[in-house]
């Protein structure tokens, strides 16, 4: 196992599961769902007849620095590899953490030591220099709406699952960047649909509750056809379940489309391929909503409502307006819909 670099998620999946393995890993970022993941798959090395002689586990705040030495010093029992997981390393303090370097710069070969800084930076300056030298460090970042789509995908894959666009899109919405929990439901629909399904509108509104009519994927195709009518009837499901649907998740759903509509068309190359590229999508079927966009909201039109859904968000901050955040998307649905184009240069 290559040592001395960051690794991503993939790659220590990868060297886990081929035995390849580095004598040290830190484990550290906001996302805590890759750390457990891991840290399950590290465990995971030690089969359960082994366990109570070459299967470490240590809290750091209650533990000191020389003993979690020692214990990596140690030979395994009746194996050729022991495992040591470091857990809590965040609730310890810097300058203890940071007396693990003389034995990560002088380890021990028979032993795999996984030190876990969970939702947090990892710390200790001659720890991480002498870790950069001889073991891997893994970076579990914070999940956004543009990385979550490739996050989920992965979990999918992992699942033996398929996933329809629109489902991936009503999941992304109702569940947002919280991997964890994404990785709960549809560890729920893989027990429930079987290895190798596809996850369809159908299954997820049946099995996890979200409705496939009624949502943020759904509301943005009815903005892009001027459906006035679904545009309205699902704004006022929305205001009848507002915790499931948040108005400030809707109207960031609403702002990246019309802030991709503008990409589109100030894009001087129209062509499929093009337009895909710039967009950074993957599915033709995915540019319908666009190209229906393109023909009910020209440029100036598009502006103007960038310009409205900016005004929404100062509004539902409480900015100049004492309305509720559903009256505000009502009145912001109305001039998506009656936008004449009009902006100020």
């Amino acid at each position: 196992m290559a040592t001395g670099a960051s690794q991503s998620f993939s790659d220590i999946k990868k060297a886990i599961a081929s035995g390849q393995l580095a004598p040290v890993y830190i484990l550290h970022g906001e996302e805590g769902y890759y750390i457990d993941e891991l840290t399950a798959r590290f465990e995971s090395l030690v089969p359960e007849s082994e366990r109570d002689f070459n299967l470490y586990t240590i809290y750091a705040p209650e533990t000191e620095p020389d003993i979690v030495a020692a214990t990596c010093r140690r030979y395994p029992m009746m194996a050729d590899r022991q495992v040591v997981i470091l857990k809590e390393a965040q609730a310890a303090r810097a300058d203890q953490i940071n007396r693990l370097h003389a034995y990560v710069a002088n380890h021990n070969k028979a032993t795999v030591l996984v030190i876990c800084f969970r939702g947090a930076q990892a710390k200790g300056k001659d720890l991480l220099a002498a870790a950069k030298k001889t073991g891997v460090i893994f970076e579990s970042k914070k999940l956004n709406d543009k990385t979550i789509g490739p996050a989920v995908t992965s979990i999918i894959r992992d699942l033996g699952l398929n996933i329809e666009e629109k489902g991936l899109s009503m999941l992304r919405d109702y569940i947002g960047t919280d991997v964890s929990k994404m990785h709960n439901e549809l560890n729920k629909l893989a027990m429930i649909l079987g290895k190798g399904a596809m996850v369809t509108p159908e299954s997820i509104e049946r099995n996890i509750g979200i409705s496939k009519d009624y949502n943020n994927f759904e509301l943005v195709d009815a903005i892009a056809a001027k459906d006035t009518a679904k545009i309205f009837t699902i704004i006022n499901y929305f205001r009848s379940n507002p915790k499931k649907n948040p108005a400030i998740l809707t109207v960031a759903a609403v702002f990246g489309y019309f802030s991709n509509l503008l990409i589109v068309h100030f894009t001087r190359d129209k062509s499929q391929a093009s337009l895909m590229g710039v967009l950074d999508i993957k599915w033709p079927v995915q540019l319908r909503r666009y190209e229906t966009g393109m023909r009910n909201y020209n440029a100036y039109k598009t502006i103007e409502i960038i310009s409205a859904i900016r005004d929404f968000d100062v509004k539902s901050k409480g900015v100049g307006s004492r309305q509720s955040e559903f009256d505000l998307l009502h009145q912001l649905m109305y001039h998506i819909v009656t936008a004449p184009g009009r902006i100020d240069i």
